[in-house]
């Protein structure tokens, strides 16, 4: 219920609020490489490795890269092929490998040197070094003949260029976007109608419409992977099932539809770090889930998501 309020916490303990009016890029970019770090590991492993080797920032990548000598740092055009490996001390272009700054960002493995690199090139040479700025255009672009179409289009005016940064995916975009465009709404309304309309699919909330088995009633069981924002895939169904539930009954701050708030709360029913109850650690998923005194009771159909992935 208090999902919104957790969004405008954050967005004014890291600044974002007045960063966003004020148009100050590097000081979104550093909240946003920050966030897409949180990838393919634990948040506190993630955090305690930031706070003890320190993180990515605007200021520190554009001091790096003007006295880079490698081509491949020219431009955002140019990065490409930069294949930093931080095990093996190589990339892909090893005569200019000792001399290279990118490297000195002591980040949890190279695959984030190099996400942290091209997104600050892309933030500098595709949006023109003003995120606020990029962001406001892609969405004034967008259109379409009706308002699901619209926002469907608005949001994909933001992902689909972003998801050609390096090493970022639209899990995470949809994530971090989500978070900037509504914690943004006092400021940039027509923003928080399309962040609103956001979901985000990790494998907790994948599993969960596999258990319950409404991926098997709506004819569309898959493997987790780009399936789940394909048609008819995890993302869609979510947003069909929010179209039918006023959001107004939890929280009157909400809008009656709110897709990223009953995708947040699947994921809430699922976390080990919030309600904790369906998710691999509390079944085997070898085996129909066991839990009889799980609130969904008789309504799930307590599928196996490790054996849909043979059927």
């Amino acid at each position: 219920m208090s999902f919104i309020d957790e969004i405008d916490h954050e967005f004014r303990t890291t600044g974002l609020d007045i960063a966003v009016k004020s148009h100050s890029t590097p000081a979104i970019f550093d909240w946003l490489v920050d966030v897409l770090s949180f990838q393919g590991i634990s948040d506190r492993v993630a955090r305690d490795y930031a706070s003890k080797h320190g993180r990515p920032t605007w200021s520190l990548l554009e001091e790096n890269l003007k006295s880079s000598e490698c081509l491949k740092l020219r431009s955002y055009w140019h990065y490409s092929n930069c294949r930093y490996d931080k095990t093996s001390q190589t990339c892909g272009e090893p005569e200019h490998f000792d001399a290279c700054k990118l490297p000195r960002l002591r980040l949890r493995n190279g695959r984030l040197n190099q996400t942290a690199c091209s997104l600050f090139l892309f933030i500098r040479d595709v949006a023109g070094g003003d995120l606020v700025d990029w962001i406001r255009g892609q969405i004034e672009a967008a259109v379409a003949d009706d308002e699901p179409d619209l926002s469907a289009a608005r949001q994909a005016a933001l992902i689909a260029p972003l998801q050609h940064v390096y090493g970022v995916g639209e899990k995470t975009l949809s994530m971090a976007l989500s978070t900037l465009l509504i914690g943004a709404r006092g400021i940039e309304p027509v923003w928080f109608e399309t962040g609103k309309d956001m979901v985000v699919i990790d494998t907790l909330a994948h599993n969960f419409l596999h258990r319950t088995g409404i991926l098997h009633d709506c004819g569309t069981i898959h493997a987790y992977g780009q399936a789940c924002y394909a048609e008819g895939g995890c993302a869609a169904i979510i947003r069909k099932v929010a179209a039918s539930i006023d959001c107004r009954q939890f929280n009157s701050a909400f809008p009656s539809v709110f897709p990223r708030f009953v995708q947040h709360s699947i994921w809430r029913f699922c976390a080990a770090e919030a309600v904790n109850v369906c998710n691999g650690n509390r079944i085997d998923d070898r085996y129909a889930c066991q839990d009889r005194f799980c609130r969904l009771g008789p309504k799930c159909a307590r599928n196996s998501p490790k054996r849909a992935r043979f059927q």
